[in-house]
């Protein structure tokens, strides 16, 4: 199905990433649906699209009205609204019966040729998939939080997913100004996941180890590998270095890096209760409104970095 034929895209759980959804999907000119069992998580949905719109507004980040966007957006409870979805993104618990219950449900709505995704960034693809009927038209479609200032989609094909549903699912996410990739094989992780947790095993590690504190290895990451990263995929810093030279350090480096199977750092820190952020604290200290402060500049730092890569 091209993405020129969706007219009715329905995003199912009004959590912190399907709100946010519904408002991409509006802002790319879609006429979308939110849908949630409570009204009440729709309530706060409808309140939250209309402060975002505003301070988007504000920035001067919008080509048109908040008031504009915000009428392409329909709030429902209702199941029915499945009957004439030609697109559905679910967001809902991150629980394999949960959603394989949703999937029985709704394949009793959809159309058979109704394009459904999954934004699960643990489980697998397949796995959902055993509760969809017409498995073929099921892929991933894997958003990074925050969705809005996030580029990567990751699209992952589970085991009886279709190469052009696949296709249309990425042509989909150019629509809504992301940068996706297709992920062939239905692995754990996905790609940046993965990523993201070898290098923060090793973070660990070196922590544990006594090498350096939280605020070396973070500065390490963000002037170091992270500055290239953002420019460079891994790979392509290979090419860049010499294949000759990577394969020399990874001849000694590879074996001493950490392979732990469980994070003593992360462990501790848990049973302590200090969860980062929400709870007031991590490996840093978040008092007096330290934390929302951090995430509102991490989120203008995004903002400007993607006005420099988007076109990249």
């Amino acid at each position: 199905m091209p993405t020129t034929a969706i007219r009715r895209p329905v995003v199912a759980g009004a959590g912190t990433m399907g709100v946010t959804l519904a408002r991409i999907f509006a802002q790319a000119g879609y006429a979308v649906t939110l849908w949630n069992r409570r009204t009440s998580s729709l309530d706060r949905a409808q309140e939250r699209i209309a402060g975002d719109l505003a301070v988007l507004q504000e920035k001067g980040l919008l080509d048109e009205s908040p008031a504009a966007i915000a009428q392409r957006i329909t709030y429902t409870t209702d199941f029915a609204v499945y009957d004439s979805a030609d697109f559905v993104v679910e967001n809902i618990a991150e629980d394999l019966e949960i959603k394989q219950a949703f999937y029985r449900t709704i394949c009793q709505h959809v159309s058979p040729d109704t394009l459904l995704t999954t934004n699960t960034s643990g489980l697998r693809v397949s796995d959902i998939a055993q509760a969809v009927e017409h498995p073929e038209r099921f892929c991933g479609m894997h958003f990074w939080n925050p969705p809005d200032l996030m580029p990567l989609v990751e699209i992952t094909k589970g085991e009886k997913s279709g190469d052009a549903v696949a296709q249309a699912v990425h042509a989909l996410a150019l629509s809504l100004g992301k940068k996706p990739v297709i992920v062939q094989k239905d692995i754990l992780g996905i790609i940046g996941n993965r990523l993201q947790y070898a290098v923060l095993r090793e973070a660990l590690h070196i922590m544990a180890e006594g090498a350096a504190g939280p605020e070396e290895i973070d500065a390490a990451m963000k002037y170091g590998p992270g500055f290239r990263y953002a420019v460079l995929g891994p790979l392509e810093t290979v090419d860049l270095g010499g294949v000759d030279i990577f394969r020399a350090v990874s001849n000694y480096l590879f074996a001493d890096l950490d392979a732990s199977q469980r994070s003593p750092v992360l462990n501790d820190l848990a049973d302590q209760g200090r969860l980062g952020v929400k709870s007031g604290g991590g490996f840093y200290d978040y008092a007096d409104g330290q934390g929302e402060a951090k995430r509102r500049r991490r989120d203008e730092l995004f903002q400007q970095l993607w006005t420099i890569l988007k076109d990249n």
